[in-house]
C-alpha cells in the first residue's frame, strides 16, 4: 500500500513538472528576412504606433549590419530617420517591404 502511494506521488510530481514546463511561453527569436536587389533585409525589431496605426518603429539589418531605429510612415510612404530627415520610399526599399508585409 505504501509503495502504491509513493508511485502515485512520483507520477503526480512528474505530471505537474511537465505541465508547468509546457505552460511557460518562450520568447520568439525569429526575424523576418527578405532579399531585395541582392541585399538581405531583416527586421530586427518592429513596433506599431498605438496612436498612428500606419507608423512603425523599426530596426532593420541590411546584409547583417544593424541600422539605427527609423520610423516608417506607410500612409504617406515616407521614412523618418534619427535626425528627423524625411525620406520618401524608393522602389524595393525597406519601407516598401515593411509596409507591404505588415
Amino acid at each position: 500500500m505504501l509503495f502504491q502511494i509513493t508511485n502515485i506521488a512520483k507520477f503526480t510530481a512528474l505530471l505537474l513538472c511537465l505541465t508547468l514546463s509546457l505552460a511557460v511561453a518562450q520568447p520568439a527569436q525569429a526575424s523576418s528576412c527578405h532579399n531585395s536587389n541582392g541585399h538581405s533585409i531583416c527586421i530586427v525589431s518592429i513596433k506599431r504606433s498605438a496612436k498612428n496605426y500606419w507608423e512603425y518603429r523599426v530596426v532593420i539589418s541590411i546584409d547583417g549590419r544593424k541600422q539605427p531605429l527609423e520610423v516608417y510612415n506607410c500612409r504617406d510612404h515616407i521614412k523618418i530617420d534619427r535626425q528627423g530627415n524625411i525620406v520618401p520610399f524608393r522602389p524595393n526599399s525597406p519601407g516598401e517591404i515593411i509596409c507591404s508585409f505588415f
